[in-house]
């Protein structure tokens, strides 16, 4: 693909995100005040700090709506590559997003307001945040922002490393493929600027190997200032289900299979009688794609004769 180079997440598109809001909201927006420093202004609480401590909850709103928009058109590239659109806020009540939980980027055949299953070919969840620590120092001329460490230098947990990010979205992805089996052919990706804890490396490593998420994707090369061998910089986990995305080719080239529309999420809970007799049903189709679509049928219990079958039996 031939076009302008794309940038992923870095220290410099955190610091355009803080001169872009500081023109419309005070600084108390977005950073805490250190009264233990005279009352210096922070991004997060340095690890030193032993005052008080407080949630700012006001600049998450902020970087919510910043993180959708950038990773919209992070992605627009290689949606316009295959003829789609990337869209923010997409409703489709049909798989459970509505006004009130919408998808926050999605990848769709048109544009409109409200969608149909049919219409989507990738949905994501953003989990992005402020990474580094930043102080902000006013001025009456020009204010400073300067960068003061990576996340291992402040209190904060930020985007992927948030156990209640982490949660929020397998919870998310979960409600859409139980929602209706017209979510099983939509792949679901969740993209996050951090690394994430080792707790989780087992976790997203299952939830894309049983099909709910298709991966975690961190699309912040460097987020450390010691470099990206430390070990809390993976670039992924044994199988894969979370992946740092270390420039635009590579993303493009996980991102664009996705949207073949070929995939099938499936799942169900049966005796082992009743599988191979699925099995043993659907071996008899002539081409793959068929035995794939008769044992898709059986095992949602779409073949009348099937519970027919079953029910006599």
């Amino acid at each position: 693909m031939t076009k302008k180079a794309v940038k992923l997440w870095d220290i410099e598109e955190e610091r355009k995100f803080f001169k872009d809001n500081l023109k419309n909201v005070s600084p108390e927006t977005l950073f805490y005040i250190d009264p233990e420093h005279e009352n210096r202004y922070f991004a997060y609480w340095p690890r030193n700090y032993r005052g008080p401590r407080g949630t700012l909850q006001s600049r998450n709103s902020l970087i919510g709506a910043y993180t959708e928009t950038w990773v919209k058109n992070l992605l627009d590239p290689i949606a316009k590559a295959n003829g789609y659109y990337v869209m923010n806020q997409v409703v489709c009540g049909e798989i459970g997003l509505n006004r009130m939980s919408p998808a926050d980027v999605a990848i769709v055949n048109s544009k409109k307001n409200v969608y149909s299953p049919e219409d989507i070919l990738l949905l994501v969840e953003v989990k992005m945040s402020i990474v580094w620590n930043w102080e902000y120092i006013p001025s009456e001329n020009a204010p400073v922002l300067r960068p003061i460490g990576d996340f291992t230098t402040h209190r904060g947990r930020p985007g992927l490393l948030r156990s209640d990010s982490m949660l929020k979205a397998i919870g998310k992805s979960i409600n859409i493929r139980v929602s209706s089996f017209e979510a099983s052919h939509i792949p679901i990706i969740i993209i996050g600027n951090t690394p994430i804890t080792r707790s989780y490396y087992n976790k997203v490593d299952h939830l894309k190997k049983a099909g709910i998420i298709q991966g975690f994707y961190s699309v912040n090369p460097h987020p450390l200032d010691k470099g990206s061998s430390h070990k809390l910089n993976i670039k992924n986990t044994p199988g894969n289900g979370f992946i740092r995305i270390d420039n635009y080719s590579e993303l493009e080239k996980i991102i664009t299979p996705l949207l073949s529309n070929t995939h099938e999420f499936f799942s169900a809970m049966l005796p082992k009688t009743t599988l191979g007799k699925i099995i043993e049903i659907a071996n008899k189709e002539e081409s793959y794609v068929e035995k794939a679509k008769k044992f898709l049928e059986l095992i949602r219990g779409d073949d009348d004769d099937q519970k027919e079958k079953n029910e006599d039996e």
